[in-house]
C-alpha cells in the first residue's frame, strides 16, 4: 500500500513508520518535517498535500497539539488550541481525503485515553479525544467507496513519560511499538468505526 503518515517525526509517528515501512510505501508529512509540509489547521493546506501525493491507499495520523491546564484558568482561546489542531486538523484530513483516497482505503486517527479516563488539567484533551472518537464512529457509516475509518486511543506512551509523566500519575504507560500495532491493525485489517484502546 501507499500510506500517507502525518506526524512521522514524533515519538509515536516514528514507531508507526518502523511498523509499517517494511511492508508498505510510506510518504511522511508534517508541519516542520517530512516529505511534504502541511498545516492540518488549514483546509487548503490539507487539500494541497493530497494533490501533491496523488493516489494513496491509507492516511495515518499521529499528529495534534493540545493545551493542558487548570479549568479555572482555561479560556476559550486555550480550549480552542486542541479543537483547532488535534480535532479539526484530523477531521480536515478526512473531509478532504474522502474525495481522493483509493477505493477501499482507510483513515486512522489518534485520540487518547483521556476521552474516558480524565486527569486534572486535562479537560481540553478529554473533550478533543472524545470528539475524535465520536467523529470516527459517525463518519464510518457515511464514507463512500468502501472507505474505512478508525481511531487509536492509547494511554500515555512510555517514551513520553519525561514530558507527560507528571500529568499521568497512577497510569501504566505503554510502549510506542505496542501502540503502532493498533495502527497496523487499522490499516491492514478490515474493520471500520472502531476505537482501538491501547492500555
Amino acid at each position: 500500500m501507499k500510506i500517507l503518515l502525518i506526524g512521522a517525526n514524533g515519538t509515536l509517528g516514528q514507531a508507526i513508520q518502523r511498523e509499517l515501512a517494511p511492508r508498505h510505501d510510506i510518504i511522511t508529512a508534517g508541519r516542520n518535517s517530512g516529505d511534504i509540509r502541511v498545516d492540518l489547521k488549514d483546509f487548503a493546506s490539507v487539500q494541497a498535500m493530497y494533490a501533491q501525493v496523488g493516489a494513496i491507499d491509507a492516511v495515518v495520523s499521529a499528529a495534534g497539539n493540545l493545551h493542558f491546564g487548570a479549568l479555572a484558568d482555561m479560556t476559550p482561546e486555550l480550549m480552542g488550541v486542541g479543537i483547532a489542531d488535534k480535532l479539526m486538523g484530523q477531521v480536515n484530513l478526512v473531509l478532504a481525503g474522502q474525495h481522493v483516497l483509493n477505493d477501499g482505503g482507510s483513515f486512522t486517527l489518534i485520540s487518547g485515553v483521556l476521552s474516558h479516563d480524565p486527569i486534572v488539567y486535562g479537560s481540553s484533551a478529554s473533550m478533543v479525544n472524545a470528539g475524535l472518537d465520536g467523529f470516527v464512529i459517525g463518519a464510518a457509516i457515511e464514507l463512500p467507496r468502501r472507505l474505512r475509518i478508525n481511531a487509536v486511543s492509547p494511554t500515555v506512551v512510555t517514551e513520553s513519560l519525561p514530558s507527560y509523566g507528571p500529568f499521568f500519575r497512577g497510569f501504566e504507560s505503554v510502549a510506542a511499538a505496542k501502540v503502532a500495532l493498533a495502527f497496523s491493525k487499522s490499516v491492514e485489517g478490515a474493520q471500520t468505526g472502531q476505537v482501538y484502546r491501547v492500555l
